[in-house]
């Protein structure tokens, strides 16, 4: 199989590689959050004495409806949050939430990526096209696969 994603995490700035760790960690500890009670909760129903006992410490099956409502206001709470993201990513997509309004032109592009303005033109005007890179990441060659 052709490996057609770029896996080049020197290529990332730190600060990117320290927001996916973060998140990472982020969504384990939440993960986590989340199965450990239903751990205690199936030793307790599968009677599991110790369990038992502690239930019984801690208050109950009273103290456990307590705390299914804590978890189901977190549950809600971070649904909200993601409805909420995936609404920001919508408008954007559509334009309704301003971009950044840098205008580059075609010269620019040659430059930042180090290609001709003619191969630039080429891939322009094709349907489909090929970039290959290099070990650091860079441009190599354009192949604009042009149909008559």
């Amino acid at each position: 199989m052709k490996e057609y994603i770029i896996n080049a995490p020197q290529l990332q700035t730190i600060r990117k590689r320290i927001s996916a760790i973060f998140v990472w960690l982020l969504c384990w500890v939440m993960w986590i959050y989340l199965l450990i009670p239903l751990v205690a909760l199936s030793n307790w129903v599968m009677g599991d004495k110790k369990m038992i006992n502690e239930m019984r410490w801690f208050g109950g099956y009273k103290s456990l409806l307590e705390l299914m409502e804590i978890y189901l206001a977190a549950l809600i709470v971070m649904s909200l949050l993601w409805l909420c993201w995936i609404f920001a990513r919508a408008l954007r997509s559509q334009k309704l939430l301003p971009a950044a309004q840098k205008i580059i032109n075609d010269q620019d592009q040659c430059d930042f990526y180090n290609v001709e303005a003619d191969a630039l033109q080429l891939c322009k005007k094709s349907k489909l096209m090929t970039v290959y890179f290099d070990e650091q990441g860079h441009i190599a060659n354009l192949d604009p696969h042009i149909t008559h």
